[in-house]
């Protein structure tokens, strides 16, 4: 449906005027946040799954490769808080990459009932590949939008987490969190 006379029509990407109140968006730029949101996504997740498939692996795996990846030595504990996730779910994904060589687990040097997590160098070298295959996506989609809009989109993926998610991130070494606008 077009939007009305004066209004930018959000289904073609215009931006709100200047200095609009954002707590008065319409329904229709808010389905279209959802929409980028959606498409954004699929498009960004398309390249590593196609890896994924190759190998009978899905997006769990990923999600368990790229924590892993990012925090080398992470107790099966904080990798279940970090991915949400229950025990059982995590030892669905996380015994087939040890059992296939991408993970290693080994027990805490103070608490030998902790479980460490660390990828082997298998595992290392797909994390890299899927990450790059994802690099690519970000980079282009960076340089597009602008130094400005990367700004944007930081500040909007953290207002679309929860604490404990904002938490996780700082933890991996994230970026801040911004300050607030004067």
């Amino acid at each position: 449906m077009p939007a009305p006379p004066g209004e930018p029509d959000a289904t073609r990407g215009a931006q709100p005027p200047a200095g609009r109140n954002l707590l008065f968006l319409r329904e229709e730029e808010l389905r279209l946040a959802q929409d980028l949101l959606f498409f954004g996504y699929r498009d960004f997740t398309a390249g590593a799954d196609a890896i994924l498939a190759d190998l009978n692996m899905g997006r769990a795996h990923h999600r368990v490769l790229h924590f892993v990846g990012r925090r080398p030595g992470i107790t099966v504990g904080e990798l279940l808080g970090i991915l949400g996730i229950t025990k059982q779910s995590l030892g669905r994904v996380l015994t087939p990459l040890v059992e296939d060589g991408y993970v290693v687990q080994r027990p805490g040097r103070a608490d030998r009932r902790q479980r460490l997590l660390q990828l082997t160098e298998k595992g290392a070298a797909l994390e890299r590949r899927l990450f790059d295959r994802q690099r690519e996506t970000v980079m282009r989609a960076y340089r597009e939008a602008g130094p400005q809009a990367v700004e944007g989109f930081r500040r909007v993926m953290r207002g679309l987490m929860g604490e404990e998610a904002r938490a996780a991130l700082d933890s991996l070494g994230g970026p801040p969190a911004p300050a607030e606008p004067r």
